[in-house]
């Protein structure tokens, strides 16, 4: 296709729904910001706030195990309420976590903040059902809720880039006034709530319902047992044995959780879409993958700012170089995302996504051998980065059309709260190994040895995972019907 016919496309997409579709893509290139802002600033985080490089894991985590317990909620709140007014509210809430960011002088104080500014994890979800409701009636109503939803993702995407590049250049400009770095993505999340107020229309659909409060609460309890034990397992040293009794136990609760859910007609995570012999994979995929593309970055980035002079190891890598690290890994995310549907075309969705998983696990398993230059690192994240975009793209298509009739929205939700669910627990996990063995302010080396091995082993894991999908799982052929029908 020419840039004329290409740029006419995207103007139509944009132009569908009255212009919603462009006003989304304002939404989510600000949530692209807000995720790749602060990945090359961690550092500085940890100095501002006097606490160990592996402490900055603990933001993540607890932002992660939000963000996990908040989307379902806020998606099922905009199916019942309006999910214009849920994307509203949620904007409002993560400017004030903004706000708050750049005040809090305690880490304490700066954990909740943090934690809470990852509610805008449910802008995705909570605008895909706005354009849904916006296509009902429309002949090609799904492939255009496909066009539109491709083009906010890749606008997500765009910000990640600008945020991850702008955020380690301002950094480098403010050093001095480190409130007005954390304070400046505050402004475009004030934009989104003025757009979402004055410009993005409410949805039509409503359904009948309530949301599903003891199982908000079993899974707030899950994901608070297994991190506080992790936290216990930070703070007490890896050879004390009760802080591993409790994770044990929050991983136990998992069953009690999954049982009442299973109960319920109208449950907060439906598992039973995981029946299908082509669903389990992808989910058990989403996971696994959350453990690199969530729980990794801020290893990463405190890697690359280690001065190797001092520890023997690490990058030596200023505020803004480190923002050419996360940028070239955000890019080659994008290019993998954007040759999905081509490479899927050429084989097929499973084949493509099981190359996606390998690549993953290639980029971070090449670390291993592969850290002592910024060109080693830069070039092992972009492999690394090819397969995850690839995923980004292909889980929640790959979901949706595994998924029985009338469940593809709980299918693609349920990608989100597994990837997240592994980002979480990677986090929390890996805040653990960095800290074991560690000298001064510096993960230990062999910290972070172990983060590259997990997150190599687990997309590998997933690869072998996806092996036994149907062959022809998640394609529009004819001989792929029946696939979709749950066991």
């Amino acid at each position: 296709m020419t840039g004329t016919g290409t740029a006419r496309r995207a103007g139509r997409i944009a132009g569908f729904g009255g212009g919603l579709v462009g006003w989304l893509v304002f939404v989510e290139f600000t949530s692209g910001v807000l995720q790749g802002y602060y990945v090359p600033l961690l550092t500085d985080v940890a100095r501002h706030l006097g606490i160990h490089d592996a402490d900055v894991n603990w933001l993540e985590a607890a932002q992660l195990m939000l963000s996990a317990i908040a989307v379902p909620v806020l998606a099922k709140l905009g199916d019942l309420y309006g999910h214009r007014r849920m994307l509203l509210t949620s904007a409002a809430v993560v400017a004030a976590a903004t706000v708050l960011l750049a005040t809090a002088q305690d880490f304490g104080v700066f954990l909740v903040a943090w934690a809470v500014q990852g509610v805008y994890a449910a802008w995705l979800p909570l605008q895909v059902a706005l354009i849904h409701s916006r296509s009902r009636g429309r002949a090609d109503a799904a492939a255009s809720t496909r066009r539109a939803t491709g083009l906010i993702v890749a606008a997500l995407q765009a910000g990640a880039i600008v945020g991850a590049l702008g955020g380690g250049q301002v950094g480098a400009a403010l050093a001095g006034r480190f409130w007005l770095v954390l304070l400046l993505p505050g402004v475009l999340v004030v934009g989104v709530c003025v757009v979402v107020l004055t410009r993005v229309p409410e949805s039509t659909d409503r359904r009948d319902g309530d949301v599903d409060v003891t199982g908000v609460a079993l899974l707030s309890v899950v994901l608070l047992v297994i991190t506080g034990g992790l936290t216990f397992v930070r703070v007490n040293g890896a050879g004390e044995p009760w802080p591993w009794l409790v994770t044990a136990l929050g991983v136990a609760l998992v069953v009690p959780f999954v049982r009442y859910e299973l109960r319920r007609d109208d449950p907060l995570v439906d598992f039973r879409v995981l029946r299908s012999p082509s669903m389990w994979p992808v989910q058990l995929t989403a996971g696994l993958f959350g453990v690199s593309v969530l729980g990794a970055q801020g290893p990463l980035s405190t890697y690359a700012r280690t001065d190797p002079e001092v520890y023997g190891y690490g990058l030596g890598l200023s505020t803004s170089e480190v923002s050419i690290v996360i940028g070239g890994y955000v890019v080659s995310m994008l290019a993998g995302a954007s040759q999905f549907s081509r490479v899927s075309q050429a084989t097929t969705p499973r084949v493509t996504l099981i190359g996606a998983a390998t690549l993953t696990g290639l980029g971070y398993l090449l670390l291993v051998p592969l850290h002592d230059t910024l060109p080693q690192v830069l070039g092992a994240m972009v492999v690394a980065g090819l397969g995850s975009g690839a995923l980004v793209a292909a889980l929640p298509a790959a979901a949706a059309a595994a998924a029985p009739p009338g469940r593809t929205g709980v299918a693609t939700g349920l990608t989100n709260t597994t990837k997240v669910l592994g980002g979480s627990f990677a986090s929390a996990v890996f805040a653990v190994a960095l800290a074991a063995g560690s000298v001064g302010t510096a993960g230990s080396l062999s910290g972070y040895v172990t983060v590259w091995v997990i997150c190599g082993a687990t997309a590998w894991l997933a690869a072998v995972s996806l092996v036994f999908v149907p062959r022809l799982a998640f394609s529009d052929r004819p001989e792929a019907v029946g696939v979709r029908e749950v066991a």
